[in-house]
């Protein structure tokens, strides 16, 4: 695929519901650097017919790129790809935000908590600190 064009597949057959198909691909994408920052979207109608699905279905994925970060909404210009650290910064805030809350709920003390934390990204990271 070249980086300029945006090709998706929907699977009518998939548990995924449609619009989250559509939401995934242009996700996974723009995190890959497939869809660059800046890119233009098609217009909701424009790529629901592309698709054969129903414009509220692709609003809905834009809905839901929009609220992760993923693309922004610029009135009649049109949606584009955001810059996606920003959008990683927002997610690992909120998730490192429920986690402290979570750990406090359960009793855990700072020391705990964190070393959770540490323990997490070691073997996520596969490294040894």
């Amino acid at each position: 695929m070249s980086p300029q064009t945006l090709t998706i597949t929907i699977d009518p057959d998939a548990a995924d519901a449609p619009f989250e198909q559509v939401r995934a691909q242009i996700a996974d994408r723009a995190r890959g650097g497939g869809l660059p920052v800046g890119f233009k979207l098609p217009t909701v109608r424009g790529l629901a017919e592309d698709l054969g699905l129903a414009a509220n279905t692709v609003a809905k994925a834009y809905r839901a790129l929009e609220a992760d970060g993923v693309i922004e909404t610029r009135g009649r210009h049109g949606s584009f790809i955001a810059a996606a650290g920003e959008a990683a910064d927002k997610e690992v805030a909120a998730a490192a935000e429920t986690y402290a809350r979570r750990a406090k709920r359960l009793g855990l003390d700072h020391g705990a908590a964190l070393e959770a934390v540490e323990d997490a990204l070691r073997a996520a990271y596969g490294t040894d600190g």
